[in-house]
Order: C-alpha cells, then structure tokens, then sequence
C-alpha cells in the first residue's frame, strides 16, 4: 500500500516541508478505484512523533502521577540508597519484580516496608513504564483518594461520587500508595474494602505500597493482601527500626556523611560558568553556617551538589552545639501520615510541631510531592517558619517557578527573605566526566566556613 499527499501548503520555507505530504501533514491512501478505503486520509508519518507525544501527555494527565512522571527505571539505582547491603538485596529483588512486572501487569504486586525504603518510587516507575507502552495507568495515595471521594459530595463539585469510584475500581492499572496511612473510621475501611475486593475478584492489575506492617491492617483488607496466589509481596525492610527513629536512615546517613571538608567545589567536567555558580554556591552556604538568617534555596539538577552543601551546613552548626534538622520530604510526608497509624510512636501534631519550629530546617528535595495534601502541608510549614522568620534551607530539582503550587512559589520567591542560589554543574554521580585536576579560580573544598584552609590529615 502507497499513499498519495494531499497537495503543496504556502506554510514555512518550501526547504522545511516534508516531502511525503509537503506539510499538510495528511496523506491520502493509494488504493484502487473501488476500494472501500479509497479518498481515505491518514496522518503522514512525519507526524508519527507528535502524535505519540501527544498521547504520552493524555495518558500522563489520566494516570495522576504529577511531578512522579520523572522517575523511571533508568533514574532509579536499582540497589537502592541505603548503605545497609541487606536492604540493598531487599531492594534489588524489588526493584527486579517491579521492572518485570511493568512489561506485563498481571494480578497483584504489594511492596512493604518503612517510610523511606523506596516504594513510592518503585510504584511510579511501574506507572511511567506502563504510559511508555501506551497502556492507561493510574497513581494516587489512599488518603487523597478518600479526600477525592468525600469531596464528591459537596454540591457544587465537577465530578460525582460514582463516576470517580467507578473510574479508580476499573482502571486498567492501579497503584496505590500508602495503604494503612489513611485515618481508619468505618467509612474508610469499607470504601478501600469495596475497592480492593472489587479488583480482586475481577484479577485487575493493582500494586500497592504499603505504609505500616501488614499486620495492623483491618483483617478484611489483609486476607486480600496475603493471598499468595494472587498477590507477589516485595518487603524493602521491617517498620518498627525506622519508626522509633522517628526519621529515615537516609537522613542520619546524608547529615553524617556530607560536610564542606568533603565537597568537592571543582565540579564535574562543568564550564567556567558553571565552575563559578558552584564556587558562589559553596561562599554562600560557608557564610550561612557562619550565620544562619533568613532562608537559603539551593536549585539545580540532580547530583549537582544541593544536598551536600544544605547538609554540611547543618553539620558544621551541629558541631557547635546548636540543634538542626535535616528533612528529605518525600521521607517527611510519610512520617506525617505514618503517625495517624494506632501503632505509631508519635502523633501527627508532635511530629509537624517538630519540623515547623526547628530552629533550623533542611528541607531537601522539596517539589518531590505529588499531592494536595502534601503541598498543603508543606505550604503550612513554609509560611509558620517564614512569619516566624526561622532560619531554613531548602534544595531543589526544577525552577522555583515550576511549582505547582503559586503560593508556594510567591514565598519561596520572596526576595526579603529567600536568598536563591542557582547550581549548573553536571551531576557528581557520573563519575566518568570527573576532571583530573581542579579548575583554575575553583575554590578548593577543603576551605573551612571560617575562611581558613584546612590541614589534610
């Protein structure tokens, strides 16, 4: 089968055109006369790019993944990042069953594990993969879908209640997040029942992360779940060790590990351009632990250096004795909802009082929220710490611009208080454009806050 273009348009250089459908970007079909397709036009294969982008977009806004639609498999490491080697196999088999899973979504698949172990991630990568291959998919955390439900019941709502109960019930893929988070009145218990028996017994593809041990789970919500016929569980470590913590390995390990004797200001492989912003960069946190006033936001691409400056700047006021806090938000939001567990240590007002009135907070990856609950309270430490005018340090990924959020934009912003410092330097991870020597005007990273050079040894 042939096609035929449609004619010549006047639209753009005639150099540019497309020489198939001479940028109509239409062909019609080259059959014979009496085929029933014959006058048939088809979009021209120049447009077989734009229209998967387009689709990637449609499928991307039904599967509710917000700013998750960056992780995929590729950016995750499939060992994780934890240091402990056990929970680096835990997470290696997960990270395995996840990424087979994603080829083909069949029964169920439950990951279990404490706040921080990865989870989240790993659910966002299956949905991404899914998109990728053109299947409809759909993310969403236990406690914003019953938000989502309750709020189908005010008046003046777009959607009815049945229409997003029957959209979640029979979506192709679902992945729910933080399962056992939610508060646990019979209402909820027998929405989430009607749901997960719903795609039980119909054998929907669904995975599930689950926020508490399977064990505190309503007994009907746990016979689905411990179904080893129709459910594959991955457990990336036990609850209990990290919640008497009251924080996340990750953030005792980053707090400890990172320091300005370890930062390594030459970059990796970047210009003279990005050379400087890290040199102003590493200035300006040096000065800030000197003197922690107003607010610091450190914004770049991944591995350019934010965490380990905002980390080194608590070390250093650690070292004096002053008390710091070092939040890595995703791992903060599922402390917050871990705590309206019955089981939980600590209850939800201690642990946001916490972090809310730190006399100085780290606030590491903010924009890796995906919810409205979680930019609601979020925003609600923002503003107390900005009127109380705490001293606060916050990394980045994206443009500040780029929140969702505009209030949060407004006072992140704010230019009386928020000092923004911009880092381009390529990532630190890859280790293969690392340069040699230091680059000339570099400042060296074994420069002290207060100025002095550092001895080795």
């Amino acid at each position: 089968m042939s096609t035929l273009h449609l004619g010549q348009t006047s639209q753009g250089p005639e150099a540019d055109l497309c020489p198939v459908c001479q940028g109509r970007r239409w062909v019609r079909l080259e059959v014979p006369l009496g085929d029933p397709r014959f006058g048939t036009v088809i979009p021209c294969a120049c447009q077989e790019k734009p229209l998967e982008e387009q689709r990637l977009t449609r499928l991307q806004r039904f599967s509710n993944l917000g700013v998750l639609t960056r992780v995929t498999f590729q950016s995750l490491s499939p060992s994780g990042r934890d240091a402990d080697p056990q929970a680096q196999n835990s997470y290696r088999e997960a990270y395995q069953a996840a990424s087979e899973y994603a080829q083909e979504p069949h029964e169920w698949l439950l990951f279990t594990g404490p706040v921080g172990s990865g989870k989240t991630h790993l659910l966002a990568a299956i949905i991404n993969r899914c998109l990728e291959l053109g299947s409809p998919a759909m993310y969403i955390s236990v406690p914003d879908l019953l938000d989502h439900l309750r709020s189908t019941y005010a008046p003046n709502t777009d959607t009815s209640y049945d229409q997003l109960f029957d959209h979640v019930r029979n979506v192709p893929l679902l992945a729910l997040d933080d399962l056992g988070a939610q508060s646990s009145t019979p209402w909820a218990q027998e929405k989430l029942y009607q749901l997960l028996n719903h795609r039980f017994n119909r054998q929907l593809p669904t995975v599930v992360a689950l926020n508490v041990p399977l064990s505190h789970l309503e007994e009907q919500l746990r016979a689905r779940l411990e179904d080893k016929r129709m459910v594959l569980a991955k457990a990336l470590g036990e609850h209990t060790a990290y919640l008497q913590q009251g924080g996340s390995r990750l953030e005792a390990e980053v707090l400890r590990a990172k320091t300005f004797e370890g930062f390594d200001a030459r970059g990796n492989g970047g210009d003279s351009e990005d050379s400087k912003k890290l040199g102003l960069a590493l200035e300006a946190a040096q000065d800030y632990a000197r003197n922690p006033s107003g607010w610091l936001v450190f914004v770049g691409k991944p591995g350019c250096g934010k965490t380990h400056l905002a980390a080194a700047i608590l070390n250093y006021r650690m070292k004096q004795g002053y008390q710091v806090s070092f939040k890595f938000v995703p791992d903060l939001l599922d402390h917050l909802r871990a705590t309206f567990s019955p089981q939980s240590p600590i209850t939800y007002d201690q642990l946001f009082e916490e972090v809310r009135s730190a006399p100085l907070l780290a606030l590491d990856d903010l924009g890796a929220q995906s919810t409205t609950w979680a930019e609601e309270k979020l925003y609600q430490i923002i503003v107390y710490r900005q009127e109380t005018r705490l001293p606060t340090i916050v990394t980045m990924r994206g443009d500040i611009e780029n929140l969702p959020n505009k209030a949060m934009q407004s006072r992140l912003l704010d230019s009386s208080i928020v000092h923004v410092i911009p880092i381009s330097s390529p990532s630190y991870r890859d280790r293969a454009a690392r340069p040699a020597t230091a680059q000339p005007g570099a400042p060296s990273h074994r420069d002290a806050p207060d100025g002095r050079q550092r001895r080795k040894g």
